[in-house]
């Protein structure tokens, strides 16, 4: 009988699953706005109550706040089309050079494997320059891109103006028995990620830096665009700065008089990779999402299946959310230890551990003197 309850309650969770990600593929382009928006909402949070508590009014709070955001946002898009008004002259002449060096490609295959490669370079020039087929979808996945954008402001603005009531609402839910445990998740889930998603914006910043500036010392045409949208690629953990370098190095290759340059693009995505994965990350964003690379990286891979490239990039925080939930509930520990660092942070690459290297080594060089 024992046997046969759990084997139900098995199947029903199995079934929930199920349901909840049918639930998320089907809703997609009215959740991840949404997504967007709490996030944004966490983002702005601890500027918006330091107002309040200087007695801005709420309303008034969030505004400074939301214009503020808007027009930094204004600024860098700014930057960006100033810079592909250029990139979009040259379009042409870019189309003529990625056939030729395909044409080069082509011969290449041919000359030294044998390979009857007309229909390689057939089916790849379709896919770069057909664009005329897909037109329709590329119009309806851009307008509702925009019209998500265009909402986004007026989310924010409703989430944090209704955040009290919305804070009294899960409270009321979970009862007076639960109530610490609930004030206490919802506190730690703000300064969890408020201070991640501050903390990576500061990375997308250096590294917008960091790329462009390399670029331009490669010689790479077009430095800052590309230097701006691989930065803009690391808001994706881990596979971001892998995607925004693969970028760069496609457009080189197909492009560039001189493959060589492709070659240096490879070798600085793969610097400019393990810098910011060991070294920029874990010491500006830290520690807040304390959660181990293992589960990050299967909950990316899941996330691109349900959501695609906005899954990706809100994945984390929602994930840091449920960690810190799952960490105050008695009977979820154990998921929340399998879900953590605990036990490996000692193993990271941060500056306390290279700290605590180099002071080993100088000690063991002190030692070797004296003896």
């Amino acid at each position: 009988m024992r046997i046969r309850y759990s084997g139900m309650r098995l199947t029903y969770f199995l079934l929930s699953i199920i349901l909840l990600v049918y639930g998320l593929i089907v809703a997609r382009n009215f959740l991840y706005p949404l997504a967007f928006g709490i996030l944004f909402s966490y983002l702005l949070y601890p500027g918006v109550n330091y107002l309040e508590k200087k007695g801005f009014p709420r309303i008034l709070a969030i505004l400074i706040f939301i214009i503020l955001v808007a027009a930094l946002f204004g600024f860098a898009v700014t930057i960006i089309l100033k810079n592909s008004y250029r990139f979009v002259e040259e379009l042409p002449a870019i189309r003529e050079k990625t056939i030729s060096h395909l044409n080069a490609l082509q011969q290449y295959l041919e000359n030294n494997f044998g390979l009857p490669s007309e229909r390689l370079k057939n089916f790849l020039l379709e896919q770069i320059f057909n664009i005329s087929a897909k037109s329709v979808e590329f119009f309806s996945a851009t307008t509702h891109t925009i019209f998500a954008i265009l909402m986004q402001p007026v989310f924010i603005f409703l989430f944090l103006y209704y955040r009290t009531k919305f804070a009294y609402f899960i409270l009321k839910l979970v009862g007076n028995e639960n109530r610490m445990i609930a004030v206490n998740v919802l506190r730690e889930i703000s300064k969890v990620v408020a201070r991640y998603l501050l903390g990576l914006t500061t990375v997308v910043f250096v590294m917008a830096i960091i790329n462009s500036v390399g670029y331009w010392i490669i010689g790479i045409k077009y430095f800052l665009l590309l230097g701006v949208i691989a930065a803009l690629c690391s808001f994706i953990p881990y596979f971001g700065t892998i995607i925004g370098g693969a970028i760069t190095f496609i457009f080189t290759l197909l492009t560039a008089d001189d493959a060589i340059l492709a070659l240096r693009v490879v070798i600085f995505v793969y610097i400019v990779h393990f810098i910011e994965n060991n070294i920029l990350s874990p010491n500006i964003v830290g520690h807040n999402v304390r959660i181990n690379p293992f589960i990050i990286i299967l909950s990316l891979i899941a996330a691109a299946m349900v959501w695609g490239l906005p899954g990706m990039i809100v994945v984390i925080p929602f994930l840091a959310m449920f960690y810190v939930i799952i960490n105050q509930i008695p009977w979820m520990k154990s998921y929340a230890y399998l879900m953590g660092t605990h036990g490996t942070r000692k193993h990271a690459l941060t500056m306390e551990n290279i700290k605590k290297f180099l002071n080993k080594l100088k000690s063991g060089n002190k030692e070797i003197e004296t003896g």
